[in-house]
């Protein structure tokens, strides 16, 4: 499995990167956010994968049997969790900006090709015919006995409480403490400032020298160490972000970028983001979680055709989105356009983990399905299926902590509440969905019996 897992994410990698160059997009910031979420998704389908193979193997079933029966048992909780994140890209790039268009890009086309690698590539037809037909290949999923998330679900809830109450005090502190009364550390696309774009002369080599020169220039000149260097896509030029400057500072900035670099004056273009431009990203911000969240929520409902569940899983990617807003909150991060991508990416992350679980825990409900048996029934969904949730958690954690480690500061101002979102995403998936369905489920049975 292992080595069937390793192969088919080569070839999603593969087919990721020759998808990129044919269809010429821009790789940004957002866009590597895009197919972190992919290469954990990717990963995610091969463990749910085996896991089902090995506990048919662990029924007893043949080999050949095993896997096809495994592959039909994992298939709906692969296209669930890749739908519900799907519906996040396509409303990012509905609602996005350019970068975050980007991001939506790469987002979609990942989960397309994740999905043709981990049905298709991992099939394991093939090496069953080449003779890897034995159960020693795959292992056997070994009984584990029920944990009992549900006995202890107050504590989870209190834990979560903490973490709410935890964010409201610390963006109230922020709005009283800071200049301008900001909840959080509100970047250039949020607050505006001044626009530079530089078309330089052919020769000119765009390199990461000369980027560091002109973000020291503009920092000097701006007072302000809020600067933002991008190339621009077609051009041999560069967009430059930074706070508003005034009519000296930018013929100041235009004499020097002549005199330095050989800019032609008319090469040199400069606009002010005004207010209400703003005030427009924040509100798509918001409108983009809002309507990526109602999506799942009705997507949920109609798979599940409980409102329990759609509810739980919500409520969950909210308590997750206050624990990225608590991290920004407390670390001082710059809340620019890529906020609204570290969100989203976060949300489908959690809402791929959430579905397995109550992919399982509706499939088990076939079994048992009185009010005596729901704690069981829980227990032993979120026990079962506990290893994919460690194992996913852990090729995608990993993944970001190399970025935050060696990424440049704008990686790591990214990567930081990326982590702490998927372990957050993490604990909710296994300790908070499952349970608060079963709290939700108690309380309808009781009005039913009362209405009798």
């Amino acid at each position: 499995p292992g080595l069937a897992s390793s192969i088919a994410l080569v070839f999603y990698l593969g087919l990721m990167l020759v998808a990129l160059n044919v269809l010429d997009i821009t790789l940004t910031l957002p866009g590597i956010a895009g197919i972190i979420l992919n290469i954990g998704m990717a990963v995610d389908a091969n463990v749910i994968i085996f896991t089902r193979i090995k506990e048919e193997l662990a029924k007893g079933k043949s080999v050949q049997s095993g896997i096809k029966i495994g592959f039909d048992k994992a298939l709906s909780a692969i296209i669930d969790g890749n739908v519900t994140t799907l519906i996040a890209a396509a409303v990012l790039y509905v609602k996005g900006s350019g970068t975050v268009k980007g991001f939506a890009t790469t987002l979609a086309l990942g989960i397309i090709l994740s999905m043709f690698t981990a049905l298709v590539i991992t099939k394991l037809n093939a090496m069953y015919s080449l003779g890897m037909d034995d159960v020693k290949y795959f292992g056997v999923e070994k009984p584990r006995k029920p944990i009992h998330f549900v006995e202890n679900r107050l504590k989870f809830f209190c834990i979560s409480g903490a973490i709410i109450l935890a964010c409201v005090v610390t963006l109230g502190v922020n709005k009283a403490s800071r200049c301008g009364g900001n909840i959080l550390n509100y970047g250039l696309d949020f607050l505006g400032g001044t626009t530079y774009d530089i078309t330089f002369p052919d020769k000119t080599d765009l390199n990461a020298d000369l980027k560091s020169d002109l973000e020291k220039l503009f920092s000097k000149t701006a007072k302000s160490n809020d600067v933002v260097i991008s190339e621009v896509a077609g051009r041999n030029a560069l967009s430059v972000k930074t706070v508003e400057l005034n009519e000296k500072q930018r013929n100041t900035l235009n004499a020097t970028l002549e005199k330095t670099y050989g800019v032609d004056e008319k090469n040199i273009e400069n606009q002010n983001i005004s207010a209400s431009v703003s005030d427009d990203m924040k509100s798509d911000a918001v409108t983009a979680v809002v309507i990526a969240v109602i999506c799942m929520l009705i997507y949920i409902w109609f798979r599940f055709k409980d409102v329990i569940f759609a509810g739980s899983a919500v409520l969950a990617l909210i308590h997750d989105v206050i624990a990225v807003i608590l991290v920004y909150g407390l670390t001082k991060i710059s809340v620019g356009n890529t906020f609204i991508a570290c969100m989203l990416t976060i949300v489908g992350y959690s809402i791929n983990a959430t579905i397995v679980i109550f992919d399982r825990i509706r499939e088990n409900l076939q079994v048992h399905s009185s009010e005596e048996a729901l704690a069981e029934v829980v227990n032993e969904s979120i026990t079962q299926t506990l290893t994919r949730s460690i194992n996913t958690s852990l090729t995608t954690i990993i993944t970001v902590v190399v970025l935050a480690i060696l990424g440049v500061d704008s990686v790591k101002d990214f990567a930081i509440p990326l982590l702490a979102g998927f372990i957050c995403g993490g604990y909710s998936s296994v300790c908070i969905t499952g349970t608060l369905w079963y709290s939700w489920k108690r309380v309808q049975f009781k009005r039913k019996k009362a209405k009798k």
